[in-house]
């Protein structure tokens, strides 16, 4: 079962970083989805960062950045499955 936890908030492409606007709790290990109209993809998260600190839990209200696997764009959502 798939739950929105976050939304793309913007994409470096040249590093391969999203940020993200938490809506829900997530954890580095958790597997998610990341969809949109052009974007379709599951994978593990590996890391995450808030202010370039790394951290294992992400909450609500939290912007952090994300290591994503492939191209995604704003308004995308993070879906925990």
């Amino acid at each position: 079962m798939e739950k929105l936890v976050g939304k793309i908030r913007h994409y470096y492409p040249k590093i391969g970083v999203a940020v993200v606007d938490v809506s829900d709790d997530i954890n580095v290990g958790d597997e998610i989805l990341i969809k949109g109209n052009k974007t379709n993809f599951k994978q593990t998260i590996d890391s995450m960062q808030i202010e370039h600190k790394q951290i294992e839990r992400a909450e609500k209200g939290q912007a952090i950045g994300m290591k994503v696997n492939e191209k995604v764009r704003e308004g995308d959502g993070v879906y925990k499955i």
